[in-house]
């Protein structure tokens, strides 16, 4: 492991009280809580979603993500399909290994454990943790009626402390595996991502840093001076602009920048049906800046050239 990558992990480690394991183990937690960051912006424990160890069908890590909340416990479901009346689902998969390398077989033994777990009758011998995450799964495909945004999603990491070199055989391979999964017709999307050294390093300093987001803003007046305030504007975005603001570079939404905002997504209930009904209606669709009178974002910084805003909001963490 390179020393960079090797300080960055000391460094996790430490902040998490982690120093009582292995590396090997240490590993795992380190770069599933970094690709589980990339889908799930909230506060969360690497041992709410660890489950590597003797019988976890090659799955280190692993986050079932369910209406934007992290799901623990197979009981949660039913409260999450009851309150929200839908289930949209995210399923993080990871398997890391601290070598220099990227292993084909490897890279086959854990897409081989991921569709083994997701089958009726796993033929692969399963720790307790793997046990309580088919549980959670169970719980979930029983309801496959309230998929009403599609069947889950999945994604796939294979992290290593090694150099990603695009190598061709290693391509296929993963590509192989994807579509293994994706043929079993449980999801609507599937992704297998290889994750460097370098990507490690980025994640984790993303993990650290605050999100920077720039947008064209050109339709916007200034708002006279208001106190405690350094600078107030008011305005419109295109859709595509405003989604830099709330999506991820996966495009999942930033859950938190809704912390304290009822209009964070609530499925299609009357007022945002009404909303949506607003846009596709050629005649009402002028309308719709006076039916929906706007959002406020409450930024850390703005920096502005031209009509070029650089935001870098203030996302509770």
């Amino acid at each position: 492991m390179d020393r960079i990558t090797s300080s960055l992990l000391q460094e996790y480690v430490v902040s998490e009280e982690l120093t009582r394991l292995d590396e090997a183990t240490q590993f795992e937690h380190f770069t599933g809580y970094l690709v589980t960051s990339k889908h799930y912006t909230e506060t969360f424990s690497s041992y709410d979603i660890a489950t590597g160890s003797g019988g976890d069908s090659a799955i280190d890590t692993l986050a079932i993500i369910v209406n934007g909340s992290l799901v623990t416990d197979s009981i949660e479901i039913e409260d999450l399909e009851s309150t929200n009346g839908y289930l949209d689902v995210t399923m993080v998969f990871n398997q890391a290994e601290r070598s220099q390398g990227f292993d084909s077989a490897k890279i086959g033994q854990f897409g081989f454990g991921v569709r083994d777990f997701m089958s009726e009758a796993p033929t692969l011998v399963q720790n307790e943790a793997i046990k309580k995450k088919s549980e959670i799964i169970t719980e979930i495909l029983k309801r496959s009626s309230k998929f009403t945004k599609g069947n889950p999603k999945c994604h796939l990491y294979y992290c290593t402390s090694g150099k990603w070199e695009n190598d061709q055989n290693i391509v296929a391979r993963l590509e192989a595996e994807r579509n293994s999964t994706e043929d079993l017709g449980l999801f609507r999307e599937v992704t297998f991502q290889p994750i460097g050294a370098s990507k490690i390093q980025n994640l984790y300093i993303q993990s650290k840093n605050a999100i920077s987001r720039e947008i064209v803003f050109s339709q916007r007046t200034t708002l006279p001076d208001l106190p405690n305030v350094e600078e107030a504007y008011i305005g419109f975005l295109s859709g595509p602009e405003y989604l830099k603001l709330i999506e991820t570079e996966d495009g999942d939404i930033i859950t938190s920048i809704f912390y304290d905002n009822i209009r964070h997504w609530q499925d299609w209930n009357p007022v945002n049906k009404e909303i949506r009904n607003t846009l596709i209606n050629q005649s009402k669709r002028p309308y719709f800046p006076l039916f929906n009178n706007g959002i406020t974002i409450i930024a850390k910084e703005i920096r502005a050239t031209g009509n070029r805003f650089t935001i870098e909001p203030k996302y509770p963490k």
